[in-house]
């Protein structure tokens, strides 16, 4: 401040002492009290989930902080060892129970034990555990050796086939819980919430299967083809250790088809797919095409229009015929009230009516490339079916049978005679 009231009163070079002098007081004053300001800690409170001000963690587990150059809020970043030490914790306070609901103080309490310099609630540490699982940071042969770690085994003198189905069957629940999407809500763990998903589809495996043991194979539905996604993928690999159950006790090669196509119609109906309800036995399909309909709409529209303004013409002048009349020259300078308004009547029915002609030829075109089309496609793979396909009905008794005689000559005249062809090279 001495400074400050020292540069105030100081002569100035020439002996100006006005507004510059003011101003510059001014600048000086804005300096010192932003330096004052900086000087000022922040009184915004820390985040929850943020380690104190002053903390320094210590050891392997560093917590590394990014704090913004303007003074924000600081959020600690988790490590590999931290995001090991969580699990490390969460097996322990699991204890290997799968139906252990009050884990969460004491999974904080060893998480304490373990860093002893971070300071994390304990719905933080569970989000946190639940993130870990769900975002696959680490994979099934780390999840399991941490597992063990935490929670070693009680019998240290098992033999080997004794922890080989373990060792078996761990990795693919750990996989089904962290690819398969499941609902988890914030209080409960991921645990309870895989046991359910796969009681449930174990549940619809068993349904699937026995449905398919009664249907018969020509009443099967038909199944979609499925896409490589990493969630249908991970409905896969836990279905298939429930297959064994079943494909032990097969009889025949027949009881064994059922027993797949069950465990393919169960894939579809936990992934949602669409699974057709008709049977192999119906042929080809009766379903109308998407582009068939699309036209068939546009064909519509103006042959309503069409009726509305043939009956106009005609002399029915109702309130609602007037307004679609209206409707229809929307956009031109044709008005009802002007004389030649039949004419012009007549010259848009035509249009429409041309516009009809040409989509009713569009239907037909578009009808005989897809014959053609399938038809070419039957070929290469199953002329049998485009053979009879092809084959028109006999109705009984709309004319004569044909001569046995007449249809023998015909073709030993086509097949008998030699004839002498010439070999091009």
């Amino acid at each position: 401040m001495m400074e400050l009231n020292r540069t105030r009163k100081g002569p100035l070079p020439g002996g100006r002492q006005g507004a510059s002098g003011a101003g510059a007081g001014r600048g000086s004053m804005r300096t010192a009290s932003r330096a004052r300001g900086a000087a000022r800690p922040p009184s915004s409170p820390s985040h929850p989930s943020s380690p104190p001000a002053g903390l320094v963690s210590a050891g392997s587990s560093r917590a590394q902080q990014s704090a913004p150059a303007s003074g924000g809020v600081r959020r600690m970043r988790w490590t590999t060892q931290m995001n090991s030490n969580a699990l490390r914790a969460y097996f322990r306070a699991k204890g290997g129970e799968t139906g252990c609901l009050a884990y969460r103080a004491r999974m904080h309490r060893l998480f304490a034990e373990l860093e002893p310099s971070l300071t994390v609630t304990e719905q933080n540490l569970a989000d946190r555990v639940r993130y870990i699982l769900r975002s696959n940071i680490f994979d099934v042969a780390e999840l399991e050796r941490l597992r063990r770690e935490a929670v070693p085994s009680s019998d240290e003198n098992a033999t080997a086939e004794d922890a080989a189905p373990q060792m078996v069957e761990q990795p693919a629940n750990v996989d089904a819980a962290v690819n398969t999407p499941v609902v988890v809500d914030s209080n409960d763990d991921g645990t309870v919430a895989q046991e359910l998903e796969l009681e449930h589809m174990r549940s619809t495996l068993e349904e699937a299967i026995v449905e398919t043991r009664s249907t018969p194979l020509e009443n099967r539905p038909r199944l979609p083809r499925i896409a490589l996604s990493k969630r249908n993928r991970a409905v896969v690999r836990a279905l298939n250790p429930m297959l064994v159950t079943y494909l032990k006790t097969s009889r025949d090669l027949c009881e064994t088809d059922s027993i797949l196509f069950g465990a393919a119609l169960a894939v579809c109906r936990i992934i949602g797919a669409k699974v057709s309800t008709a049977g192999r036995a119906t042929g080809h399909s009766s379903a109308i095409p998407a582009w068939r309909k699309r036209i068939k709409e546009r064909i519509a529209k103006p042959r309503a229009l069409i009726g509305r303004l043939i009956c106009f013409r005609s002399g029915n002048n109702r309130p609602r015929i007037v307004r679609t009349v209206r409707m229809a020259f929307a956009g031109t300078n044709v008005s009802l009230s002007q004389p030649d308004i039949t004419q012009k009547l007549t010259e848009r029915i035509d249009d429409l009516k041309q516009r009809i002609a040409a989509w009713g030829k569009r239907i037909r075109r578009y009808t005989e490339r897809s014959t053609r089309f399938n038809q070419n496609r039957l070929f290469q793979s199953d002329q049998k079916r485009l053979y009879e396909s092809l084959e028109r009905p006999m109705v009984s008794g709309t004319g004569p049978a044909p001569n046995q005689a007449n249809t023998v000559a015909f073709w030993r005249g086509l097949w008998s005679e030699p004839v002498n062809h010439s070999e091009g090279p």
